[in-house]
Formats: C-alpha cells, sequence, structure tokens
C-alpha cells in the first residue's frame, strides 16, 4: 500500500523517453504569445495585467539593479503555477514534486543573488553574517550561525515546495481511494467523502498557486539583500 501511494511520484516514461522532460517543456507552449496588434484579446490582456501588478508588487522594496531580474522571476513565477497547476490533471505528472527538479530551480538562483551580492558590495553581503552590537565573545559562534542559515536557505526553497505538494496529492489520493471503496458499501459516506474531495482539490490548486508565489517572494527576499 505504501508503495503504490507514493508510485504516483515515480518519473514516468514512454520509449525510454522520461516524461517528465516533456512535462518540463509543455508550459511554454500554454501561453499566447504577444502580437504586434494594437488590441490584444482578453487572454493576452489578462496575462499582461497578471504580470505587470505581480513584477510591480515583487520589485517594489527592490533597489533599481535587482530590476534587472524581473523578467526571470515573473517568467519563473508562470513556470511553476503551470508545472503545479497542471499536475492536478487527471493521468498527468507534477515534476516539482521531485526535490531534485525543485533544487534545481533554488540551488543556482539563490546561489546566483549571493554572488552578485558578494561582487556588488562585499562589504555589505558579508555584514549580514554579524549583526551590529555583537559582544565579542558570541562573535564566532554567530558568525557558524548565520553561515549555516544561508546555506539552508536553498534546502528550505525546495523542501518547502516537494513537501506542499507531495502531501496535497497524497492527500487527494487517500480519499479518492476510500471515496471508491465506500460508493458501493456506504454511499451516504461516500457523498460526504466525495464533498471533502472537491473542496480539497480547490485548496491544493491555491496551494499550488501560493507555493509558486512564495518560491519567487523569497527568491526576491534574497535578492533584495544583495542588491
Amino acid at each position: 500500500m505504501t508503495l503504490s501511494l507514493f508510485n504516483q511520484f515515480l518519473s514516468p516514461s514512454l520509449m525510454w523517453i522520461p516524461l517528465a522532460a516533456i512535462a518540463l517543456a509543455l508550459p511554454w507552449t500554454l501561453f499566447p504569445r504577444q502580437t504586434t496588434r494594437w488590441v490584444n484579446n482578453r487572454l493576452l490582456s489578462l496575462q499582461s495585467w497578471f504580470l505587470s501588478q505581480f513584477t510591480q508588487q515583487i520589485f517594489l522594496p527592490i533597489n533599481n539593479p535587482g530590476h534587472k531580474w524581473a523578467l526571470l522571476l515573473a517568467s519563473l513565477m508562470l513556470f511553476l503555477i503551470t508545472l503545479n497547476t497542471a499536475g492536478l490533471l487527471p493521468y498527468t505528472f507534477t515534476p516539482t514534486t521531485q526535490l531534485s527538479v525543485n533544487m534545481g530551480f533554488a540551488i543556482p538562483l539563490w546561489l546566483a543573488t549571493v554572488i552578485l551580492g558578494l561582487w556588488t558590495q562585499p562589504t555589505h553581503a558579508l555584514g549580514h553574517l554579524l549583526p551590529e552590537g555583537t559582544p565579542t565573545p558570541l562573535i564566532p559562534v554567530l558568525i557558524i550561525i548565520e553561515t549555516i542559515s544561508l546555506f539552508i536557505r536553498p534546502i528550505a526553497l525546495g523542501v518547502r515546495l516537494t513537501a506542499n505538494l507531495t502531501a496535497g496529492h497524497l492527500l487527494i489520493q487517500l480519499i479518492s481511494s476510500a471515496t471508491s471503496v465506500l460508493l458501493s458499501i456506504l454511499p451516504a459516506v461516500a457523498t460526504f467523502t466525495i464533498t471533502l474531495l472537491f473542496l480539497l482539490t480547490l485548496l491544493e490548486v491555491a496551494v499550488a498557486m501560493i507555493q509558486a508565489y512564495v518560491f519567487v517572494l523569497l527568491l526576491s527576499l534574497y535578492l533584495q539583500e544583495n542588491v
């Protein structure tokens, strides 16, 4: 039973081609491209409005040098939202339930913010390792603690996204399995579980969007510290 629950997170393959690669490439085909027309359709207008509002909110507290990251973080936001929500459809695979995929997003982007801070303002970047006014005996201990917390950041990014999506998928599978069994035995209880399953699916859609936003928001906070 334990193995069957976690089989949904195994990366499937077709003719020796990993379907995870196709799932990672699929989101870029789902969004319409901008046209040269003066007036776009409603979908393009909604997409442009969403990107504008998101970029304005994320980069409002960030200094002007960090605004160069706007295109990268906005694209990452759309990419993660599409991957997370598309994985809720039947017979689909969610690449963001794999820790290796999420760490592949988290580590390079986190490392880029750290290198940017060390390159542009090394004194300010290294100053985060030692708060001002620290007593002399506590300096070595605080430097070690802050260094560990700095290197834990990408791990927290990847694990948070993986754990939230994995837990939601497991709950949906458990309740759907219970519903299929109860339909023939206790129809009244099955009606309750179907309602619970519907509400849980709505919650999981919200979690998929919120976790994508939190992932990009935390990256923007790391960027804000280094620009």
